[in-house]
C-alpha cells in the first residue's frame, strides 16, 4: 500500500516525495513521505490531508490557487506562513503561501537539505523560520540552554506584571496555525495570533507555521518542525515554545513511518533543552482514514505520555476545548470563527501554563 501511495504522488508530479530530515527523520520510511507529502495537497490513494481541496484521489487543494498570499502579524512579531487555508477551503496542507514580518529581529533559514528564498519575500512551502538574537534576553525559558528537561522543577523566569511570564515566544505550526495569522481568514488583526500572544504579556512572538508541515517530514523547500526549532536557536531564539504539530505527524506515523509519535515529540524537546514548551493537541472530524480522529488521539495519548517525562512540557487541551460548529467541511481546518477561538485560547493557555507569578503544577491546560 505504501508502494502505491508513493507511486500516486509521483505520478501527479509533486516534485518527489518527501524528503525526511533530522536524527528521526533520516530513518523514516518511503510510505511516511507518501502520506506526508499527501498532506500538503497532494493525493494519496484513498486519503487526503490537511490541505488538499477534495479527498478523491488526485484531487489538488482550492487554495494551491492561492499561491503568494501574504500573511501577517502585529508589532514586535514576526511571522512566516504557507499553506494556508481560508475558511471554506478544505484540508490542510496545500495552499497559498508568502511571508511578511512588522518587526522583530528575523535570523536567515540555514536549512539542511532544502532550498527555498530569502526571508520576507513572499514564497512557496518553507518561508523562513523566525527567531530574534535576544541572547539572554530576560523572561521565561531565556537561558534554555543551561536547564534540564529531566528531574527539575519546570522552567520559570522573571514574572510579567500580568498574563505569561514568557516574554519572548517561538511558535512553530502547520496549516491549522496558518489560519491564525491569515487576513483571508482573520481580516481583523486584533483577532490573530501575535496579537493575542501581545494581550498575555508577550513582548515578541516568532511565528512559523507551513501548511503539511511535520516534526520529521518535509516538502521540497519546506523546513520541517524539527529543523525550524534548530534554525531559531542557531539564530539566537531564547525563550517559550509553543508547538502546533502532530496532526500530519500522527498521519504519517499511521501509514508506515518508522519514527514513532513519542520520537518525535522527543526531537523538539531536545532542541527546548529545558525552556518551557507547551503543545498545542490535536483534533479532527474525520472517522477514518489517516488523519482520522482516532489517530489524533494516539497522538494526543504520547503527548500525555511525554509530559510525564519532561517537567518544563506543558499541554494545552485543543481537542477538549474544539467544537465542532468550528470546523469546515473538511474536518481538519477551521471557520475564521474557529481560527479566533483557536487564537485566543492558544494565547490564553499559554498565560495559564507559565504564569506571571507561581507556576502550573498541571501537565494538561484546560
Amino acid at each position: 500500500m505504501l508502494a502505491a501511495v508513493l507511486a500516486v504522488l509521483l505520478g501527479l508530479g509533486a516534485a518527489g516525495a518527501l524528503t525526511p530530515s533530522g536524527p528521526a527523520g533520516r530513518a523514516s520510511a518511503a510510505g511516511a513521505a507518501g502520506a506526508a507529502g499527501a498532506a500538503d495537497g497532494s493525493a494519496a490513494a484513498g486519503a487526503q490531508p490537511a490541505g488538499s481541496a477534495a479527498r478523491a484521489p488526485g484531487a489538488a487543494g482550492h487554495e494551491a490557487a492561492r499561491s503568494g498570499t501574504s500573511a501577517s502579524g502585529t508589532s514586535a512579531s514576526g511571522t512566516s506562513a504557507s499553506g494556508s487555508s481560508a475558511s471554506g477551503s478544505s484540508k490542510p496542507g496545500a495552499g497559498r503561501s508568502g511571508t511578511t514580518t512588522a518587526g522583530g529581529t528575523r535570523p536567515g533559514t540555514g536549512r539542511r537539505g532544502t532550498s527555498g528564498p530569502s526571508a520576507g519575500r513572499a514564497s512557496t512551502h518553507g518561508a523562513s523560520s523566525h527567531g530574534a538574537s535576544h541572547h539572554g534576553a530576560s523572561g521565561h525559558g531565556a537561558s534554555g540552554h543551561g536547564a534540564s528537561s529531566h528531574g527539575a522543577a519546570p522552567a520559570r523566569a522573571a514574572a510579567t506584571v500580568s498574563g505569561t511570564s514568557c516574554r519572548y515566544v517561538a511558535h512553530i505550526g502547520d496549516s491549522t496555525s496558518v489560519g491564525m495569522v491569515s487576513p483571508l481568514d482573520l481580516p481583523d488583526p486584533a483577532q490573530r495570533l501575535a496579537a493575542q500572544y501581545t494581550g498575555v504579556g508577550v513582548r515578541h512572538a516568532w511565528i512559523d507555521a507551513s501548511g503539511g508541515r511535520s516534526m520529521v517530514e518535509e516538502m521540497p523547500g519546506q523546513v520541517n518542525g524539527y529543523g525550524t526549532a534548530r534554525n531559531m536557536v542557531s539564530r539566537g531564539f531564547r525563550g517559550c515554545w509553543v508547538i502546533a504539530l502532530g496532526t500530519n505527524d500522527t498521519a504519517n506515523v499511521s501509514v508506515g513511518s518508522s519514527v514513532g509519535r513519542l520520537a518525535r515529540i522527543q526531537e523538539l524537546m531536545s532542541v527546548a533543552h529545558g525552556a518551557p514548551v507547551m503543545w498545542v493537541n490535536v483534533k479532527t472530524l474525520d472517522s477514518s482514514g489517516p488523519w482520522s480522529e482516532a489517530n489524533m488521539q494516539l497522538w494526543n495519548d504520547t503527548l500525555l505520555q511525554a509530559c510525564h517525562q519532561y517537567p518544563n512540557l506543558r499541554i494545552f487541551d485543543w481537542a477538549s476545548a474544539a467544537q465542532d460548529g468550528w470546523f469546515i467541511s473538511d474536518g481538519i481546518h477551521y471557520t475564521s470563527a474557529g481560527y479566533a477561538v483557536r487564537a485566543h485560547l492558544i494565547a490564553g493557555a499559554l498565560a495559564r501554563a507559565f504564569p506571571g507569578s507561581g507556576t502550573s503544577s498541571s501537565c494538561v491546560i484546560h
